[in-house]
C-alpha cells in the first residue's frame, strides 16, 4: 500500500514535503506510510485525498456476496425446534 502511494506521489510530480503539506500531515507520518511502518487510518485517508485518488479507497473493502443476516436466518430455520414441557 505504501509503495503504491509513493509511486502515485512521484508520478504526480510531488515531493514528500508538497504532499505532506497538501494532506496536512507531517513529513515523518508520510514517510512512515510510504515505507510501510504504519500509519493511522486518518493519515491514509488524508494522503489518498491529497493525491486525488479517493477511488482507491473503494477497492479496500470487498463487496459482500452473502448477507450475514440471511445466513443466520437459514441456520435458524435448519435447527430443530424444541418444545417446552410444563412441569406438574
Amino acid at each position: 500500500m505504501g509503495a503504491d502511494l509513493r509511486r502515485q506521489r512521484i508520478e504526480g510530480g510531488a515531493t514528500m514535503l508538497d504532499l505532506a503539506a497538501r494532506a496536512n500531515i507531517s513529513v515523518g507520518a508520510l514517510r512512515n506510510l510510504e515505507q510501510g511502518r504504519g500509519a493511522t487510518t486518518g493519515t491514509l485517508i488524508r494522503v489518498v485525498r491529497a493525491l486525488g485518488r479517493t477511488d482507491w479507497l473503494e477497492g479496500l473493502s470487498p463487496e459482500a456476496s452473502v448477507s450475514p443476516i440471511e445466513l443466520l436466518r437459514e441456520q435458524d430455520r435448519a435447527r430443530p425446534k424444541q418444545r417446552v414441557r410444563k412441569v406438574k
